[in-house]
């Protein structure tokens, strides 16, 4: 009942969007013992919704319900350890509690155990196992699983080489606004592999990808203009965008603007 009314608040269903009454239903159930609440209330302090953001009351209230077995907070927690929120940071125990949430289907959890064994941070690198993983999430329409896919087909990691699955799951992960999809989509175009080359494409979701902070795509989106490759030839633009990313520390961008 009461974890109930605080999915009504959080929701605005018959009732008008107020944070701080769910918080309130939350909490009451959390006390209880309620996994919902317990979960929730993770949540809310996570995202300082009608509550002031706290790190360490989120890691408290995900760790109770994680505990008890609940996807959300397991998931949550994974979160918190990989990020070091109000705990320290430990890849260890981000994978634990991603891995947990991942077996219940969660595709948080999925996606961040790919990110977790292509990068090997917490758990041996194992690329098969980044596929794997990243493929369940992908099939559930998650972006970072889409994307995690994409560079795992294009450069050939714990699956045979093959640039039109790549190109299939950049795509599906840009098309839903995903930086590191809209990037590889670009390269892909930028390359002609997997696809016809097409630089007016490339300069496209490079572009999006640059709009979005992605440095890969803004020193490449510089050398598109320098070139006049799929844009008109335009140094300022070029300029602009070796800029950007030079700033970020990408060294084509510094190499860009010489």
């Amino acid at each position: 009942g009461q974890s109930g009314l605080g999915y009504l608040y959080i929701e605005g269903l018959g009732v008008s969007q107020d944070y701080q009454q769910a918080f309130k239903w939350y909490r009451q159930a959390a006390e209880q013992g309620d996994v919902d609440g317990q979960s929730s209330l993770g949540y809310l302090y996570t995202e300082g919704l009608g509550v002031p953001r706290d790190y360490q009351l989120a890691a408290k209230w995900y760790r109770q319900a994680a505990e008890l077995g609940d996807v959300n907070g397991q998931s949550g927690l994974g979160y918190l350890y990989i990020e070091g929120l109000g705990v320290p940071q430990d890849y260890q125990l981000a994978f634990k509690w991603y891995q947990q949430a991942a077996k219940q289907g969660d595709v948080d959890g999925q996606s961040a155990l790919g990110y977790l064994y292509t990068e090997g941070l917490g758990v041996p690198r194992d690329y098969q196992q980044a596929f794997k993983w990243y493929r369940q999430a992908a099939e559930q329409g998650d972006v970072d699983g889409q994307s995690g896919l994409g560079y795992l087909y294009t450069e050939g990691l714990g699956i045979s080489q093959d640039y039109q699955s790549a190109i299939k799951w950049y795509r599906q992960a840009a098309e839903q606004g995903d930086v590191d999809g809209q990037s590889g989509l670009g390269y892909l175009y930028a390359e002609g592999l997997g696809v016809s080359q097409d630089y007016q494409l490339a300069a496209k979701w490079y572009h999006q990808a640059a709009k979005q902070g992605d440095s890969d795509a803004q020193s490449s989106l510089g050398y598109l203009y320098a070139e006049g490759l799929g844009v008109p030839q335009d140094y300022r633009h070029a300029e602009k965008w070796y800029r950007q990313a030079a700033e970020q520390g990408d060294e084509n961008g510094q190499s860009g603007l010489g």
